[in-house]
């Protein structure tokens, strides 16, 4: 019989919200070793006989108290590099979550505490692990979606206005949008938006649709992100 190297499999989430116009990470803070104190991303080892997929929600709900949030999830990809894990050989498959606005997160297991980070206040070198290009792949993966699926209503409520699912857009992307361009784009889409048959109050006390997500898996046309402004020419 041939022998193999042992290795372990983890599975690790990125798992990201709009809060407070502020596109944020769930992140919990280690307290074992290795990595003690850091910020990382929720996620630990898969069970002999566990699903992948059940691993994910079940670190998900144990290191956050996020017992399977309505939202989306994803495999995002597989990080096996040899020394990733400081004790000893571990592949890890991450996965994608993108959820509406959730209540503040409960630290659980190994983890010191949980919380919504917004992206813009991480810096280089802060995550543990390879923690820090998983979230930039999750980030990217993220951004795509929005370009040809309907995936930008996973981070708003079952209910929304044009404007709210904008809010999202330009959140995500970084980048303004123009309301009136936008409405007609998403509006026109077949299977984007389905009308809720009612509205709600809107800006400066005018009355909003409403609108919940359609039956559309991909976006035709794309809602394709606006090109990065070229530097200026000196």
């Amino acid at each position: 019989m041939t022998e193999y190297p042992p290795f372990a499999v983890t599975v690790d989430l990125v798992v990201l919200t709009v809060r407070a116009e502020q596109l944020c990470v769930l992140l919990v803070r280690r307290g074992i070793e290795p990595y003690l104190n850091r910020w990382a991303l929720p996620g630990g080892f898969v069970g002999i006989d566990e699903d992948l997929a059940d691993a994910a929600t079940r670190e998900l709900a144990e290191e956050t108290g996020l017992a399977e949030p309505a939202g989306h999830l994803e495999q995002l990809g597989t990080y096996g590099r040899p020394d990733r894990d400081p004790r000893g050989r571990v592949v890890t498959v991450a996965w994608l979550a993108l959820l509406p606005d959730q209540a503040n997160p409960v630290a659980g297991t190994d983890a010191a505490s949980a919380d919504w980070l917004p992206l813009a206040r991480l810096v280089p070198g802060q995550l543990a692990f390879d923690h820090e290009r998983i979230l930039a792949d999750g980030l990217e993966r993220a951004r795509a979606k929005l370009e040809y699926t309907p995936l930008a209503a996973a981070f708003c409520p079952p209910e929304f206005t044009v404007a709210q699912l904008r809010a999202v857009y330009e959140t995500v992307w970084g980048t303004s949008l123009d309301p009136r361009n936008f409405h007609r784009k998403v509006t026109s889409t077949p299977g984007f938006l389905d009308p809720v048959g009612r509205s709600t109050e809107g800006e400066r006390g005018r009355p909003a649709q409403l609108f919940r997500r359609g039956p559309a898996v991909i976006l035709h046309p794309p809602m394709l992100r606006p090109d990065p402004p070229r530097p200026s020419e000196g």
